[in-house]
């Protein structure tokens, strides 16, 4: 059992004197702020403001990290190009049955440090679908074709990125990137948001295996909790918990 001290009860003596005889019995006692750090994974929406600058960024203050985890990625990517060269025959005969049209799907994204890049992956839409650039995708859009949700449910629109991901656009783990419209939004109306730029984006995130598919404003602001997490917790062991959580899920065995 634990009990969580919100700000409120932290200013109040009795509570406190309280929390203390609990936890001197043995009962676990943390404020909210830590139990939103060890039991959620996450950081709460209303210490976004209050600590967003007082933590070190992994790729920021620590060159080193930053080094093996860009060799991580190429070497990743390298072997990446494997599925690709294999599955592409599967694709374009899917396509050729049940998604007439371009094979690969270009979109402008927001990268590391706020700089754009397009990203390339699979198509899954009609052609026409992703014209309505101002819509939020959600997971059964009516845009998306029979052999563009098959692809989604087992992520293989997803392995072009590879090649986001040598070229240095991407990571294999960081914040996903966000289109510039939508960044240019949730920045006007989310306390630092743009801080989850400072860093490369993500092939996959902490937010995705922890929160899943983001489809409306409010999905951003919970899926930003875990992104500030990320930030704050970068390193070689978390990505590896990451891209474990990953695999587990595009396999079905469940990824968080």
């Amino acid at each position: 059992m634990v009990f969580a001290l919100d700000r409120e009860a932290q200013g109040d003596e009795s509570i406190v004197g309280q929390a203390a005889a609990l936890h001197e019995a043995g009962i676990r006692v943390r404020t909210l702020t830590l139990f939103y750090d060890e039991w959620l994974g996450k950081l709460p929406v209303w210490e976004l403001e209050r600590v967003s600058l007082m933590f070190d960024i992994g790729e920021i203050h620590r060159a080193r990290y930053g080094r093996v985890k860009r060799l991580a990625d190429v070497a990743f990517g390298l072997v990446g190009l494997v599925p690709v060269v294999l599955l592409l025959p599967f694709v374009l005969v899917g396509d050729l049955l049940a998604n007439r049209g371009p094979l690969f799907y270009r979109q402008e994204r927001v990268g590391k440090n706020g700089t754009t890049f397009r990203i390339l992956k699979f198509r899954t839409m009609r052609p026409d679908g992703h014209n309505l650039a101002n819509e939020w995708t959600t997971e059964d859009d009516p845009r998306i074709t029979p052999f563009g949700h098959l692809m989604r449910r087992t992520h293989l629109d997803e392995l072009p990125q590879v090649f986001n991901v040598l070229r240095g656009d991407l990571s294999i783990v960081g914040p996903r990137p966000e289109q510039p419209h939508y960044v240019r939004e949730l920045a006007g109306k989310i306390p630092f948001y743009d801080l989850r730029h400072r860093v490369r984006p993500g092939l996959t995130g902490w937010a995705q295996v922890k929160y899943g598919y983001a489809g409306t404003e409010g999905d951003a602001l919970q899926k930003l909790q875990y992104e500030f997490f990320y930030l704050r917790h970068q390193s070689l062991t978390l990505d590896a918990r990451v891209l474990g959580r990953t695999i587990r899920s595009v396999m079905g065995l469940g990824g968080r």
